[in-house]
């Protein structure tokens, strides 16, 4: 039996005609997602690096922005301060999260955020033909066609907010 769930950004996926399957994503006894996330997507065909993570910071003055960002790779702060010409930046508290995105840590996807969001891609999003993103519901995923994402952050910007991997 295939799960449904509702959020706004199942909303948006249905009204642009993408296709999305739905992972559920166990939690523990504490509310909080499980941390074998990548086994979890390899036991269901996906791979297991292809989750893009959201990850809410703060600049100084430019206030809170989303950087999208797939595979393992860390954010590259000197670079993102540099883009934002901000002096700096830090991760967003787990309040500010919700404040920000209108979504709780562990649900928090890339798309349907608020308009005054800044939001950067990090050009890892194009390496997979599916990805795995919050479905803005905690303790479910969603995984999508990049292509299909990246059509609905064409408006956004894109470039390389990752540290190289060595």
């Amino acid at each position: 039996m295939q799960i449904q769930i509702t959020s706004p950004v199942t909303d948006l996926l249905k009204q642009h005609g993408y296709h999305y399957q739905v992972i559920e994503i166990p939690l523990s006894e504490d509310k909080k997602t499980i941390r074998s996330l990548e086994e979890l997507l390899a036991a269901q065909g996906l791979q297991p690096h292809s989750v893009v993570r959201s990850v809410v910071f703060k600049g100084e003055n430019s206030g809170f922005s989303l950087l999208a960002v797939a595979g393992g790779g860390r954010a590259d702060w000197a670079l993102l301060r540099s883009h934002l010409n901000e002096r700096k930046c830090r991760m967003a508290e787990y309040d500010e999260v919700h404040e920000a995105t209108g979504y709780v840590v562990g649900a928090v996807p890339p798309i349907a955020l608020p308009e005054d969001l800044r939001v950067l891609v990090d050009n890892s999003v194009e390496q997979y033909e599916k990805v795995v993103i919050g479905s803005g519901v905690l303790g479910y995923a969603l995984a999508v066609k990049s292509a299909d994402l990246l059509a609905l952050l064409a408006d956004k910007v894109k470039g390389d907010f990752v540290k190289a991997t060595e």
